[in-house]
């Protein structure tokens, strides 16, 4: 009998078993999910309309897919919620400067976390990251590439993944907007007051000291939204 279901139907089905199957079956990342051909049988749908269902879930870096290999359990994918964040930013769906305020409000908090539960190679990670930015000042695309990893460095030091896959959703808004931020600035002096900054945010955390880790979190994004207003991004 054929299925007279419509295909948008058959694929759905196909997502929400897969779903299920990985919860139920407390699968992690890399894990193998059941074949094509037995999902086709379990489930009453073509194998066209599995395969459907497995693209769903790999677009959306839920499972990957590999021509010829089994598919697998996926890795969080920070780049996921990044582009999701691009795609608000680029629509106008979404400011700066609500980005901004976000940002503002989770990393407060995930600087006090990392200023207590960093590990000691956590600490020198993010005190390098911010050292690079001051020893390459003269060159923006490094301060900025530096910049980015020292937010993400201290989220994956907060040892909470939520806030790492958050501060992550910001990446590619970050790469499109920070050079705006930077050239506002209207002095070199006010650019290395910005690096020194986080240079002073590194040692609190190294130090274990989370009100002033926050405190300067707060000071940093509250000026980096001034600049963003100051060249029209607000």
């Amino acid at each position: 009998m054929t299925d007279s279901r419509p295909p948008q139907s058959r694929v759905a089905l196909v997502t929400t078993a897969i779903s299920a199957y990985i919860r139920e079956n407390a699968l992690g990342p890399g894990d193998i999910l059941p074949s094509e051909d037995s999902l086709s049988k379990e489930l009453g749908v073509s194998r066209t309309v599995v395969r459907e269902g497995l693209r769903s879930l790999a677009a959306m870096r839920l499972i990957d897919v590999n021509v010829g290999r089994r598919a697998r359990v996926a890795s969080l994918d920070l780049n996921a919620m990044s582009a999701i964040t691009v795609q608000g930013y680029e629509t106008g769906q979404i400011s700066v400067q609500q980005i901004y305020d976000v940002r503002r409000t989770i990393e407060m908090r995930t600087v006090a976390l990392a200023a207590l539960r960093r590990k000691a190679a956590e600490a020198t990670l993010i005190v390098g990251y911010a050292r690079a930015m001051l020893d390459h000042i003269e060159r923006p695309d490094v301060v900025m590439d530096n910049d980015i990893l020292f937010h993400e460095a201290i989220a994956e030091a907060s040892q909470n993944p939520v806030f790492r896959l958050i501060v992550g959703a910001f990446r590619g808004v970050t790469q499109q907007t920070w050079g705006v931020s930077w050239r506002s600035r209207a002095s070199d002096d006010l650019r290395l007051q910005s690096v020194m900054n986080h240079n002073a945010i590194a040692a609190a955390i190294r130090e274990g000291d989370p009100k002033c880790a926050s405190d300067l979190m707060a000071a940093h994004f509250d000026n980096s939204v001034a600049a963003l207003i100051a060249a029209g991004l607000g």
